[in-house]
């Protein structure tokens, strides 16, 4: 053994010519066993320069799973780069078959795809020799295809990039030293798809010279250029500075819809080739998937299986589903419409192209929204429309108080990270989500304490117009709306992330039902109650000033808090019906609980909501309160919890039924409600009562509330 490598290192390869005797070498291999021989199995030996950090650290060369390198020299075949392919015949420059440029084509988008789902250029698309020097490729198809590709993957990198909204299980932005073609223009890249096209068009129809099957194949492979020209000038389309700003929506959208209908016969025309080597010989097509081994970094090798001809197309399909969807946010001004818009594509788990454009669309800069908008402006919009503080309804206050205008803006331009981040994080997966969440309660906590601040002092100065005003609690309510709305967030992606055991449901749904949703009905009430009463005075205002009743006639703002407060009450009765449900459930042991001496609920308590330590207002509620109000309601029996149960999951399909124009949501919840209002009614009259049945708990119908099921 010598340094760090394995295997003992005999006298004739120190002495070999090739071998650098510049240095002293030294065999260790007989004093390192030595000294490693008083050591049981599974113990290691740590040094105060070699921890275990630098242990795992450590890289162990010619190891194939740890040293990427190694893997290159195994297998029948040697790794070639694209010269040496291009001389031995691997690859060809010219003459490429009409079918052999669709499976390459095909095998590449294959890669991309690969690569969109958050493995590494290197191990997807450089995996194409072609694409290493598209330049040299005299095919003219193939040259501008692998192009294009070129100027697909760096406009894709863009829109990650600036959207910030990636993780490194999401994507991975290195490019390991390959240049994207920058020498290329937009408009060119364009023109030589579009050159292509017209010359397999030429032999489409020349029927006379053509025989069927090349028809067959330059019409797939036409098909395919196209949808790639397309699919490039989409993103061109959606960079463009102008689209925030409501302009080129059209254009985004015919293109979306052009793809999506390209998709069936690039579904029906693929060759159906399987990814496995042993299946397809890829190497034959110019594909090597050992050929950037040596670029990847030394860590433990990522295993990438690229996904297959058809499975690639669907997700294509899906995407272009996912961006129209995406380009709704250019239609929502309002900071509440477009958080609320976020939040609902957050819960289908879109990918990170969708992200990151919503989030660019939105956002494309600090300190604006949709382009021209300045965030500062859309904040107050947002406070004015949800509470409708005095300072931001009457100019006389502002115009005459210097100073009440310099602590508004100070307390909006504090607004502004908090607000960005809730929207960015937004953008995020649903596992990271929940770790920024606890982070962002932080933030919102310290801008609760500037709110208080500042309504103090508007408050002091509004009392003294004529007529008086109030001002307290107006910027407070505005930021504890949002602080609960982040709460709720982070209790109920538990459920999502599958986070909770069924026995900790209790403490979960109970803190739902007896806090936030009551806090938040009422910040809810409290700004629909100010918002009333600061449009009375404004009115009264008016009335003395004596405006023409004309002037007067105003079309009174859209609110939404009403609409909130009903959808926040039928939760309300949700959560407690479960709460209570549950109860029953542990007293007639039909879910399992964990063993007595492994268990310590006040721990697991306190672990779930600890993240609401940094809050003053609402306070975090201490176990003691919970265990005592279980205590109670044990005592109450099974059938009077069963029976409470029913109540309020009929309240709650009560109210849902109430709300005009029901989206997805409300049937999902109307769901839950009826069918666990059922079972409950069922569990009331007795039936089972005593068998060993269980109770499983169903999230098929929705991601946060389950349905009952009894085995």
């Amino acid at each position: 053994m010598l340094g760090c490598d394995w295997e003992p290192l005999t006298k004739e390869f120190i002495n070999d010519s090739s071998f650098d005797n510049s240095f002293s070498w030294t065999d260790i291999t007989n004093d390192f066993f030595d000294a490693i021989s008083f050591l049981r199995l599974g113990e290691l030996f740590h040094d105060e320069l070699f921890g275990l950090f630098e242990a795992m650290s450590a890289i162990e060369m010619m190891d194939p799973k740890m040293d990427a390198g190694m893997l290159c020299n195994r297998g029948g075949k040697p790794t070639l780069n694209f010269e040496q392919a291009l001389v031995e015949g691997r690859i060809k420059l010219d003459g490429l078959t009409l079918n052999e440029q669709i499976i390459i084509v095909d095998r590449t988008m294959s890669c991309f795809v690969s690569w969109l789902e958050g493995h590494s250029l290197a191990q997807t698309v450089f995996t194409n020799l072609y694409m290493q020097k598209p330049h040299l490729i005299e095919c003219r198809p193939l040259k501008s295809f692998c192009i294009c590709m070129y100027k697909i993957i760096d406009i894709i990198r863009d829109f990650v990039s600036r959207g910030m909204v990636f993780e490194e299980e999401d994507f991975q932005l290195g490019m390991y030293g390959y240049r994207l073609s920058p020498d290329v223009s937009d408009q060119r890249t364009v023109g030589m798809l579009r050159e292509v096209e017209s010359e397999l068009n030429e032999v489409i129809h020349s029927s006379s010279s053509a025989t069927i099957l090349e028809v067959e194949w330059a019409t797939a492979l036409n098909s395919r250029i196209r949808f790639v020209r397309l699919f490039y000038q989409l993103f061109l389309a959606l960079k463009k500075d102008s689209l925030q700003a409501g302009g080129g929506i059209g254009e985004c959208y015919n293109l979306l819809t052009t793809c999506s209908e390209m998709i069936p016969s690039l579904i029906k025309t693929t060759c159906t080739y399987e990814t496995d080597h042993a299946c397809t010989n890829w190497s034959d097509y110019g594909f090597d998937a050992m050929i950037n081994q040596r670029l990847l970094p030394p860590t433990f090798p990522r295993y990438t299986k690229i996904k297959n001809n058809v499975d690639s197309f669907h997700y294509f399909e899906s995407l272009l589903i996912r961006l129209k969807q995406v380009l709704r946010i250019t239609t929502n001004v309002s900071f509440q419409d477009a958080l609320h818009y976020f939040i609902e594509i957050s819960r289908t788990n879109p990918c990170i192209v969708s992200r990151s454009v919503m989030q660019i669309l939105y956002m494309p800069e600090n300190g604006k929204v949709l382009g021209s908008t300045n965030i500062i402006d859309v904040l107050r919009d947002t406070a004015r429309t949800f509470i409708c503080p005095p300072v931001l309804s009457v100019r006389s206050l502002i115009a005459n108080k210097e100073e009440a205008k310099e602590n508004v803006d100070a307390f909006f331009n504090r607004c502004i990270r908090p607000f960005t981040l809730f929207i960015q994080l937004c953008g995020h997966n649903r596992a990271r989500q929940r770790d920024k969440l606890s982070h962002l309660l932080e933030d919102y906590a310290a801008l609760q304490d500037e709110a208080e601040r500042v309504d103090v002092y508007l408050h002091n100065i509004s009392i003294k117009m004529e007529p008086p005003r109030s001002h307290l609690a107006c910027f407070g309510t505005w930021i504890l709306y949002y602080v609960l709305k982040i709460m709720i967030m982070y209790l109920l992606s538990g459920f999502e992330l599958e986070l909770y055991s069924a026995h900790e449901y209790t403490y979960i749904f109970w803190y739902l039902n007896e806090f936030l949703y009551g806090w938040l009905i009422s910040a809810l009430t409290r700004a629909e109650n100010i918002s009333l009463n600061q449009e009375l005075a404004n009115e009264n205002l008016k009335h003395r000033s004596g405006v023409n009743k004309r002037n007067k006639t105003k079309k009174k703002k859209n609110r939404s808090n009403s609409c909130e407060i009903i959808m926040c009450q039928a939760l309300q009765n949700i959560c407690g019906g479960f709460y209570k449900a549950i109860i029953g459930f542990q007293l007639e042991d039909k879910i399992k609980s964990p063993y007595f001496e492994f268990d310590n609920e006040k721990v697991r308590y306190e672990h779930r909501f600890l993240a609401f330590n940094v809050l003053m207002t609402p306070p975090l509620v201490q176990y003691s309160e919970f265990y005592e109000n279980n205590i109670r309601l044990k005592e109450t029996g099974v059938d009077t919890l069963y029976s409470a149960a029913t109540k309020l999951f009929h309240q709650a399909r009560t109210v849902l039924e109430s709300i005009p124009n029901p989206d997805q949501e409300i049937h999902s919840l109307l769901k839950v409600a009826k069918t666990n209002f059922v079972v409950l009614k069922v569990l009331a009259s007795g039936h089972k009562r005593g068998s060993e049945h269980t109770v499983d708990f169903d999230f098929s119908a929705h991601h946060h509330f389950p349905i009952f099921r009894l085995n």
